[in-house]
């Protein structure tokens, strides 16, 4: 059954969320979370619009903050921990690739230029870095691409 035929009327997927309900979730604002949501999103609005259909694959480091991707993905696309429908895949290249019956969408992230680290100013810098990837394009932020479901991108 899919969701919509559920009758609930309470899902809220297809709001969007701001920056402050982003930190909210995740506790802080960082660009992982926001390239996340965004890729999310993306994947949602032209690929798959139930997340019930839906599975996400997430594959980074597997470790904070490129794990923080995974926290964006679930509040972007609907897959979710509670669903089953999302994984995290130690890898050292970061990818998210989702399935919809026989399709696949793969999402790349293009390079992130980080502020330097080490100054007293620099968790201001990743927050200012976030809020500038929140209202960045897509094509600036991540690169898809459509394949039969069955070829997997490991």
């Amino acid at each position: 059954m899919s969701h919509a035929a559920s009758g609930c009327k309470y899902t809220g997927i297809d709001r969007d969320y701001s920056i402050e309900d982003l930190a909210a979730f995740h506790g802080h604002l960082g660009p992982f979370i926001v390239l996340g949501y965004r890729m999310g999103r993306y994947v949602r609005e032209h690929f798959c619009s139930d997340p019930f259909q839906m599975n996400a694959v997430v594959f980074c480091k597997g470790v904070p903050p490129q794990s923080c991707l995974a926290d964006g993905i679930q509040i972007g696309s609907g897959c979710t921990l509670g669903k089953r429908n999302i994984d995290i895949v130690p890898s050292d290249d970061m990818r998210c690739q989702f399935s919809c019956g026989e399709r696949m969408m793969l999402l790349t992230p293009r390079p992130i230029s980080f502020p330097p680290s080490g100054g007293d100013d620099y968790s201001l810098l990743i927050e200012k870095l976030a809020e500038d990837m929140y209202h960045m394009p897509d094509a600036v932020l991540f690169d898809a691409s459509l394949s039969a479901a069955g070829m997997s991108q490991e």
